[in-house]
C-alpha cells in the first residue's frame, strides 16, 4: 500500500510537471486538490492527513522544482525573456509572500469553497481566451521577437500597469498555492502582446522565482510536509523537461481542452464538498 501510495504521488509529480511546464502554469492547479484527496488517506505517519496550509505550502515548494527544470530547458531554446521576467517578478514576488501569509486564515471549508470557485473561473478564463482580443495599453517598453507564426512581432509592457497585475497575480499564488501562470500567461498575451512561446517559456521564469519566495514564507511557517514533497519533486523535475521538450513539438491546445473540463470537474467537487 505504501509503494503504490509513492507511485501514485510520483505521477501526480509527473503530471503537474509536464502540464505546468508545457503550457506555462506552473502544476499548482494539480497538486493542490491531488494533496487535498490524498491526504485523507492517512497510511502512516509520513503520509498523514493534508491541511489547506500544508497543500499550498507543499505544492509552491513542488512548483519551485517545476520552475527551475522548465526554465533550464526554454533557456536551451531561448524563448526567455529576461527583462520581462524580472519586471514581472518584482511584483509577483512580494505578493507570494502576503498570500502566503493570508492563506492562514483559511479553514480547510472555506479554502476547499475559495479554490474551487478560482478553479472554475480559470477554466472558463482558458475557455474564452481564444475569443478574447487584446487590450490596447501605451507601452512604455518594446521588443521584438519571432512571432508564433514566423513573423517579426512587436511587444511591450506598461510598467506600472505590470507591477499591480504581477503583484495581484502573485498574491493569488502564495494564497492558493499556484504558479500563477494560468493567469500570468493570459495577461502577458492579451495585454502586452507577448508571442505565446515567449510568454509560456518567461512566465516558467517568473513562477520559479515567486515560488522561492512562497515556499520559503510557508517552510518558516511550518507549512511543507517533506515526505509528500520528496515523492512529488521525483516525478515533476522530469515531467517538466518532458513539457518543454512537447511545448515546441505539440499544440498546446489539445492538452488544454483536456484540462479545462478537468479543472471544472475538480472546481466543482471543491466548492460542493
Amino acid at each position: 500500500m505504501l509503494l503504490v501510495f509513492v507511485l501514485i504521488l510520483i505521477v501526480v509529480g509527473l503530471a503537474s510537471g509536464m502540464l505546468g511546464s508545457l503550457v506555462g502554469i506552473g502544476g499548482g492547479m494539480v497538486i493542490v486538490p491531488s494533496l487535498l484527496y490524498l491526504g485523507l488517506f492517512s497510511i502512516s505517519p509520513l503520509f498523514s492527513e493534508v491541511t489547506p496550509q500544508v497543500a499550498v505550502g507543499t505544492s509552491l515548494l513542488v512548483i519551485l522544482v517545476i520552475g527551475l527544470s522548465s526554465t533550464f530547458a526554454y533557456l536551451k531554446q531561448k524563448t526567455v525573456d529576461y527583462k520581462s521576467g524580472w519586471m514581472l517578478f518584482i511584483g509577483s514576488g512580494p505578493g507570494a509572500i502576503v498570500g502566503a501569509w493570508l492563506n492562514r486564515f483559511l479553514s480547510s471549508e472555506q479554502f476547499s469553497l475559495y479554490f474551487g470557485i478560482f478553479i472554475i473561473c480559470i477554466a472558463i478564463l482558458m475557455m474564452v481566451r481564444n475569443y478574447l482580443k487584446p487590450v490596447v495599453i501605451r507601452k512604455t517598453f518594446l521588443y521584438t521577437a519571432i512571432g508564433d507564426n514566423g513573423d517579426e512581432v512587436t511587444y511591450g509592457y506598461n510598467v506600472p500597469v505590470m507591477l499591480v497585475i504581477s503583484f495581484s497575480i502573485g498574491i493569488l499564488a502564495g494564497l492558493f498555492g499556484i504558479g500563477g501562470g494560468v493567469l500570468m500567461v493570459p495577461v502577458m498575451i492579451l495585454l502586452f502582446n507577448f508571442p505565446t512561446r515567449i510568454a509560456v517559456a518567461t512566465s516558467m521564469l517568473v513562477i520559479f522565482l515567486s515560488a522561492i519566495t512562497g515556499s520559503i514564507t510557508h517552510m518558516v511557517l511550518g507549512n511543507i510536509n517533506w515526505t509528500y514533497a520528496g515523492c512529488l519533486v521525483v516525478g515533476a523535475w522530469f515531467g517538466a523537461k518532458i513539457g518543454a521538450y512537447l511545448n515546441n513539438k505539440l499544440k498546446a491546445e489539445y492538452v488544454l481542452a483536456i484540462f479545462r473540463f478537468v479543472l471544472l470537474f475538480v472546481g466543482i467537487g471543491l466548492t460542493i464538498n
